[in-house]
């Protein structure tokens, strides 16, 4: 039996999932995105929203579907992105067909984010062009180029940030203030860097040190302080035991500096955490002029230490009593636990483990 098989060519590829009827033109959106604030990148968006905008209406083939674009803003992770999480909607609603942008680095800054998107996109009917790698996501063969490329944009964002480490580690080792975001009772000059006290706020803290001495906890003078109507140093009128023991441990009051509390973890997601001794910390003495004597900041320090570490061991015999010492074996790391302790609550290692039962 001979079969005869007719075959009906393709056409019109881009019709599937699509809101509106299969047009002419091209709707084209472009992306642009600078990763500071400063002046000169600044420049530089506005040179890519102009730049961009006379391309696509300038190509009779094209129409414009919108510029989207993200101002002072990391592209390490797309979902911090407004603009860019605004334009991969769009795209998934049809009313894109194409996305041109400067570079991969411009699109993301992580391979992971570079590959889900263009694949989203890809699904979609929607292609990239990246004009600095001369790359259209639609028309090319396999995605191996695009990995190696985007591999590469991720490692000059790691190599950027080591290189930004090591010259903040610098810095700080000559005894230069960097990352000072302000307290409550000073004033800070960010162009001489600078700090100086800021008298009414002083009164605050003086307030708080002087009830925490007499014996009151955190909750009590947040009271106090909420009803005499004092604000955080956020601004806010709901003042927290946290708020209020915050400041009874800064060392600033003294008039010293502690760099190097928190460490980033690694740069492609920015998270932070706080420094029990994983990276360095610098310490510089009599930096400005103290708040609070060290005489009275020494005693507040070991009314919170003391009251901390009761507070924990109680904890401790508790879970131990209830869920058979699972709080440290199962809820939280051991180790972890115990350099809080030791960094924070200046209880030995040992002890803890010993307590726990992890010896």
């Amino acid at each position: 039996m001979n079969t005869k098989v007719k075959v009906i060519r393709a056409s019109n590829t881009g019709a599937r999932n699509r809101n509106t009827l299969h047009l002419d033109l091209k709707r084209v959106a472009a992306y642009c995105r600078v990763s500071t604030d400063s002046k000169d990148q600044l420049e530089s968006y506005k040179s890519q929203v102009d730049y961009y905008t006379n391309l696509i209406k300038n190509n009779k083939n094209w129409t414009l579907a919108g510029i989207y674009a993200d101002e002072a803003t990391t592209g390490t992770t797309a979902t911090k992105r407004a603009d860019f999480m605004r334009l991969i909607s769009d795209c998934q609603n049809g009313d894109i067909d194409m996305i041109i942008t400067e570079s991969i680095s411009r699109f993301a800054r992580n391979t992971l984010d570079t590959l889900k998107y263009v694949r989203l996109l890809k699904e979609n009917n929607v292609g990239v062009v990246f004009e600095e790698e001369n790359i259209d996501t639609l028309t090319m063969d396999g995605e191996l180029l695009l990995t190696i490329l985007s591999s590469v944009a991720q490692q000059e964002v790691e190599n950027t940030s080591a290189h930004v480490k090591k010259g903040l580690k610098m810095k700080m080792e000559k005894g230069e203030l960097i990352g000072f975001q302000g307290c409550l009772g000073y004033d800070y000059d960010p162009t001489t860097k600078t700090i100086s006290i800021n008298e009414e706020e002083a009164k605050i803290v003086r307030y708080i040190f002087k009830r925490y001495l007499e014996g009151n906890g955190g909750s009590v003078i947040g009271r106090e302080l909420e009803e005499q109507g004092y604000l955080t140093p956020r601004g806010k009128t709901k003042w927290s035991d946290t708020t209020v023991l915050g400041i009874i441990k800064n060392e600033k009051y003294i008039g010293d500096i502690l760099m190097g509390k928190t460490f980033t973890v690694d740069p492609i997601t920015k998270r932070r955490l706080a420094n029990f001794g994983e990276s360095d910390k610098y310490h510089i003495e009599n930096h400005h002029e103290p708040i609070i004597s060290k005489e009275d900041f020494e005693k507040a320090q070991e009314i919170r230490l003391r009251r901390a570490q009761t507070l924990l061991l109680t904890r401790i015999e508790k879970e131990k009593n209830y869920q058979g010492n699972m709080l440290f074996q199962v809820c939280l790391n051991v180790d972890f636990v115990a350099k809080y302790c030791q960094e924070e609550l200046g209880t030995p290692v040992p002890f803890i483990k010993k307590l726990t039962g992890n010896v």
